[in-house]
């Protein structure tokens, strides 16, 4: 570009240069007075030029030339006389095509020359006028014009090829740190990496802020399934270890069952019948209370499984009025020893959620359970309030309560406040579940509670104001 710069520049100064020299010549020739002499047959003399305008041909640095074809007479002006130079002659033939501005050459100088024929009254050529402009200052003009441009187009090429490379190498820096980064974590496990950049806002700093985004983004995935398999690996854990206490009890009672009956009659005389049998319906017992211990375990486990896999149920109207009337008469049947006292549920008369209610209820007995379970002496209450567009399902005991810094752990699977796992009955499933059911239903749930003065649940839940429809 710089190069075709430069041809047009010199191109366009050549023609205006050496164009405006034409010019001068044209206009002298066309104010040159012209006094032609002739003989008696009416043949041409010679051509005599006005004095003056000889002069000022002379004064233009112009060189004029005459050639008279019949006489073979050549006149010229002083200043070209002076020079010793003659200008070649065109055949007279040829003078009519061969008129205009010709280029040549001439002893070492060289001239612009606007050649013309002088013809008589039958238009035959008689003779030839040649004017002529040397353009050696034009020339020397040119030439410095084109080393100036040849050199300066050079020199540009090579500032621009060294601060072009140094600016390509300095813009492409980001692009290495980004390879750097993107090698770094192929290579590696450490994606809190992130790419410096204090650059302007352009092409490469957006690419920048996205690579820093898209690591960004992969870290948390990485986390959470970092997270995922630790839950996973202690979910196993803990369910193995749920799973093996059962399992144990189960197989020691079989053991002691298996021994007692291949007792021969008399064998041992300690071990009557009656004392046989009473240890046969003890082990037997026993067996049948960690089946169900077992069977509550696989339910709960199964329950979670499927809220893992994204798995949800269908969704109605549901009053709340029956429903909490039912969850607090079957509540009372449930292994307590603290007092159940139930609230005013009349106010949820014409009040409705959109759930399911066998889900609802069984998050509801969870609740209920761990409050028995808890609270060894002392109340437990169940009522309900209502605030703006929710219904708050309160369940309150005056049990042993939790340390502050339990309760982000208590909605984890198989966490037990508890840490000896012996003090209460349980598997340390129920709380996960019921957090399950109030996330699928759109609700939240509160824990206040103090060590040693109980623990208050409120589960909120969205109502619907309008009555469905019978």
């Amino acid at each position: 570009m710089l190069l075709a710069f430069s041809a047009a520049i010199y191109g366009f100064v050549y023609i205006n240069t050496y164009g405006d020299l034409k010019d001068r010549v044209q206009r002298q020739v066309a104010q040159l007075q012209l006094l032609p002499r002739w003989g008696h047959d009416g043949s041409l003399l010679n051509v005599n030029v006005n004095l003056s305008q000889a002069n000022r041909l002379e004064e233009a640095n112009m060189l004029v030339q005459i050639y008279i074809y019949d006489s073979k007479m050549t006149q010229q002006s002083e200043n070209m006389s002076n020079l010793g130079l003659e200008f070649d002659v065109p055949e007279r033939a040829s003078i009519m095509s061969d008129k205009g501005f010709k280029q040549l050459s001439l002893e070492g100088y060289h001239f612009i020359m606007y050649q013309m024929p002088l013809t008589g009254p039958d238009n035959n050529p008689l003779a030839v006028l040649q004017v002529a402009a040397p353009t050696s200052q034009e020339d020397r003009l040119m030439e410095r014009l084109q080393n100036i441009l040849l050199v300066g187009s050079f020199a540009t090429l090579l500032a621009a090829f060294t601060l072009g490379l140094f600016l390509a190498r300095k813009s492409m820096s980001p692009i290495g740190k980004v390879i750097e980064a993107a090698n770094g974590i192929q290579t590696g496990t450490d994606l809190s990496s992130r790419i410096e950049y204090d650059g302007p806002p352009d092409e490469i700093g957006r690419l920048i802020q996205t690579v820093n985004s898209m690591l960004g983004r992969m870290e948390g995935f990485y986390k959470e399934l970092e997270d995922s398999y630790a839950a996973q690996r202690r979910f196993v854990s803990d369910a193995s270890h749920e799973l093996r206490t059962p399992l144990t009890t189960i197989r020691g009672n079989i053991d002691l069952l298996q021994k007692v009956w291949e007792i021969e009659p008399g064998e041992n005389p300690a071990l009557d019948e009656a004392t046989i049998r009473q240890m046969s319906v003890e082990s037997v017992r026993d067996i049948a209370d960690e089946a169900k211990r077992m069977s509550r375990l696989v339910a709960d486990m199964l329950s979670l499984a499927r809220a893992d896999t994204g798995r949800t149920f269908d969704k109605e109207p549901v009053a709340l009025e029956p429903m909490m009337t039912d969850v607090a008469r079957r509540a009372a049947f449930l292994p307590h020893q603290a007092e159940w006292i139930v609230g005013d549920m009349s106010h949820l008369n014409g009040k409705y959620v959109v759930g399911n209610k066998d889900y609802l209820q069984q998050m509801l007995f969870i609740f209920i359970d761990n409050a028995f379970k808890y609270t060894p002496s002392g109340t437990v209450s169940f009522d309900t309030i209502i605030y703006q567009s929710q219904v708050g399902i309160r369940i309150t005991d005056t049990g042993i309560g939790m340390d502050k810094n339990e309760i982000p752990h208590i909605f984890d699977r198989f966490y037990r406040a508890d840490e000896s796992r012996g003090i209460t009955e349980g598997i340390g499933l129920g709380l996960s579940i019921a957090k399950w059911i109030i996330d699928e239903h759109g609700g939240s749930v509160e824990v206040v509670t103090r060590q040693g003065e109980g623990t208050t649940f409120v589960i909120w839940l969205p109502l619907l104001f309008a009555p469905p429809l019978e």
